[in-house]
């Protein structure tokens, strides 16, 4: 009886520093974009500088495309409890199909992006057009 109480608070313990180190670590629930302003935000501390002035947040909260003044593009999902972005290349895809829009990044690291969007159509032109004026 004895090694089991033993071997019940040890292994109360080490969950209780598995979720200490998740803490400390800041791991936990992915995170959301709420709204533009958060989307803002999350872009310019992903690259440093980017001022958007046209955005359109995922109806989950779960990513968001943005445009800056200069037509860069920039695609915001979540990693973790936080933000990963990557400014459209000639080497990404889009389509929307029935208000997805689904990005082919064609970078292992960052895979295919999907958002729910009202204007999906209107982004994934956007992006083949970054294509297609690399190409001219």
């Amino acid at each position: 009886m004895q090694g089991q109480i033993i071997q019940f608070a040890g292994s109360l313990l080490a969950i209780l520093a598995l979720a200490w180190v998740a803490r400390a670590l800041r791991l936990g629930p992915q995170k959301k974009l709420l709204d533009e302003s958060a989307a803002h935000f999350h872009a310019n501390q992903t690259v440093d500088g980017f001022e958007p002035v046209e955005c359109a947040v995922d109806s989950n909260g779960d990513g968001a495309i943005l445009r800056d003044s200069d037509d860069r593009i920039l695609l915001l999902r979540p990693h973790g409890a936080h933000f990963a972005g990557r400014l459209v290349t000639p080497a990404m895809t889009a389509q929307a199909q029935r208000g997805l829009l689904v990005i082919e990044t064609n970078e292992r690291q960052f895979g295919e992006v999907t958002m729910q969007l009202d204007n999906a159509q209107y982004w994934a032109d956007a992006i083949n057009a970054v294509n297609t004026a690399h190409d001219t």
